[in-house]
């Protein structure tokens, strides 16, 4: 494509990717407005299920939208295999804001850790209040909930690293993980999120138009047993990590 015609195109791609973060945020202000309607009309258990179920779906219908747009280019179906599998620790790299809704799309028993904050918001954070999410305000309440709920059959996602990545490939990881699934005696699943893109990662700009199309895919990695010593564990599994992001298949 010659240059002419690539900076033609470029304002209609920058309104195009402007008008996807404008229908994320519209759906998930209407699924969050439903979710405030419906918190106090379900029981626990009833609105766990519809709200996790909801979040999928929700999630899962956006993606075909940027899919159908052909700027944004994503591939989780190797999560497919774990979507039916109860009590699993499930953790990834965070190169950007888009991580947690690409894998709660296609698993729709999971649960995260979230922000006190985003989770008292009724605007952001309902919805996950209704698929009872936690709070990560009181450290062993969070603990103790996110046991409960391994135990009753769900899946915990993480982000080990605490927040987006700030010193590619990976920050520090935070030993909470291998702690939780030590005491659930829960199996710990590594994916990789890879990405050739900056685009939504730590201190990338809303306004800029960042190089397309856009690519994220997620592969499987190795799956660890939970271990008495979790610090270590935890420095094993990041190193895992650490390999992994550089290898064959992972994006430049």
């Amino acid at each position: 494509m010659s240059r002419p015609l690539v900076a033609a195109l470029m304002p209609a791609a920058w309104l195009l990717l402007q008008l996807q973060l404008l229908v994320l945020a519209l759906i998930s202000l209407a699924f969050n407005l439903g979710a405030v309607v419906l918190y106090p009309l379900l029981g626990s258990g009833c609105g766990r299920r519809v709200g996790r179920a909801g979040i999928a779906y929700v999630y899962r219908g956006y993606w075909a939208f940027t899919r159908s747009c052909g700027l944004l280019h994503l591939d989780a179906t190797a999560l497919d295999v774990l979507s039916n599998e109860p009590r699993l620790v499930i953790v990834a790299n965070h190169p950007s804001l888009l991580d947690a809704m690409l894998l709660v799309a296609r698993l729709p028993r999971a649960f995260c850790v979230m922000k006190a904050s985003l989770l008292r918001n009724p605007f952001l954070g309902a919805g996950a209040a209704l698929a009872r999410y936690i709070s990560n305000d009181r450290p062993h309440t969070m603990v103790r909930r996110a046991l409960a709920e391994l135990r009753a059959g769900g899946q915990l996602v993480m982000f080990p690293e605490g927040t987006r990545t700030t010193a590619p490939p990976l920050n520090t990881f935070h030993p909470s993980f291998a702690l939780i699934a030590k005491h659930a005696q829960a199996p710990i699943q590594t994916l990789f999120i890879d990405t050739d893109s900056p685009y939504l990662g730590k201190g990338w700009p809303l306004w800029r138009l960042p190089p397309l199309p856009i690519r994220f895919a997620v592969r499987l990695g190795r799956r660890f047993e939970p271990r008495a010593d979790h610090e270590a564990l935890t420095r094993e599994i990041e190193d895992h990590f650490r390999a992994g992001l550089g290898a064959p298949g992972a994006a430049a």
